[in-house]
């Protein structure tokens, strides 16, 4: 009974202040209503996945923003993965140095405001590169204070085959790697984790590309009289963005990292030592797979956050789903459907986010038998 009964108070307290807003919102003769997600945006945007035009609707600018977040944030967290792992691995290393040069990077990027972080990247990026005609050069990548240019493949059906043979293998992979394991509990003969996996996927991707006629055109990014022309570009914005968040990320993540091995007992080091496994393999065949079940969930916070710092892009001028909105709001005075439209994409993503994290925490955790 108290449980409906609350529920009842907070339905009825949502529907006073939707109510409420929407009689005060029409007083004041401001519209309301999602239909503007059809009108004309009337704005372009510099940065996106998808193309866009000034002459298309609100509802495909709010889509190339949310394109533009999800690049940021996967690319983020990927980066930031990789780094934090080291940095946390480093922080047990024997070396002196490197131990010292890992503790030093978390306390530094870790207590300097992350909006602090992105200003500063995007004022090294745009003020301290060289402007054009003057772009460094290393073969056919250039960086200068219009981003970094890149070559890229020339789309044809044949780049179509190489990637179904990349997937097919990554399907092949992940069929050795689950026979092997059942193998290697069954008998206890030990089989190539690494190497196996990654030969097919290489293997399926070149017969992928054979297939396919073996293209190798590429879009090569060469100097004009005013840019650098041609080729794939990443924005000094988004450089901006991605290295801010990724960097500031992972200091994060080597903590949990770090704090997850501590929480594996000494004695599993021992074992291994006893077994004359080295540091190597001590660390990825003993200790990372025991703390995982420590690291996962707060490595979870962390992922979730960077997401959402993504929102501060609009701070350097990097078009994400929050700028779009503002430029939106700005334009058709639609101030609570735009907010309304945020919420819902961000809460989307961080639930989508945990309930994958949570599956995957439910699969490494250890299970007694």
């Amino acid at each position: 009974m108290y449980q409906v009964l609350a529920s009842a108070v907070i339905a009825a307290l949502a529907w006073f202040l939707w109510s409420n807003t929407l009689h005060n919102m029409r007083v004041r003769g401001i519209q309301s209503g999602f239909d503007f997600l059809q009108q004309q945006a009337s704005f372009s945007i510099g940065e996106s996945v998808i193309p866009f035009d000034s002459t298309e609707s609100y509802l495909k600018g709010f889509a190339v923003g949310l394109g533009n977040t999800l690049r940021v944030a996967v690319a983020g967290i990927l980066l930031a993965t990789v780094l934090g792992t080291l940095l946390g691995v480093g922080r047990f290393s024997r070396n002196l140095l490197v131990r010292s040069l890992c503790a030093a990077y978390v306390e530094v990027f870790r207590n300097v405001p992350v909006l602090l972080q992105l200003l500063v990247w995007y004022l090294v990026l745009t003020e301290y590169l060289p402007g054009v005609g003057q772009e460094w050069q290393a073969g056919p990548f250039f960086l200068s204070k219009g981003g970094l240019n890149f070559p890229v493949p020339v789309w044809s059906p044949g780049q179509g085959w190489t990637a179904a043979g990349f997937g097919a293998g990554l399907l092949l992979a992940w069929a050795y790697r689950r026979g092997a394991k059942r193998r290697f509990e069954a008998t206890g003969t030990p089989r190539s984790m690494f190497w196996t996996p990654l030969a097919l996927v290489v293997l399926a991707t070149l017969l992928g590309w054979t297939v396919g006629g073996a293209p190798t055109a590429l879009d090569v990014p060469v100097k004009g009289e005013f840019s650098v022309e041609h080729g794939g570009a990443l924005t000094p914005e988004f450089l901006a963005l991605w290295l801010g968040l990724s960097l500031y990320t992972a200091a994060f993540i080597a903590e949990v990292v770090r704090s997850g091995i501590a929480a594996v007992p000494r004695g599993q080091s021992e074992a291994a030592a006893a077994l004359g496994l080295d540091s190597r393999l001590e660390i990825r065949l003993v200790l990372i797979p025991q703390a995982l079940r420590v690291i996962i969930p707060p490595l979870t916070n962390q992922y979730l956050n960077l997401t959402k710092n993504s929102s501060l892009a609009v701070a350097i001028g990097y078009p994400d789903l929050v700028s779009i909105a503002n430029t939106s709001m700005n334009q058709t005075g639609r101030a609570v459907e735009c907010i309304a439209i945020i919420m819902v994409v961000y809460l989307t993503l961080s639930l989508s986010t945990s309930g994958l994290m949570n599956w995957y925490n439910a699969r490494v955790a250890i299970k007694e038998k």
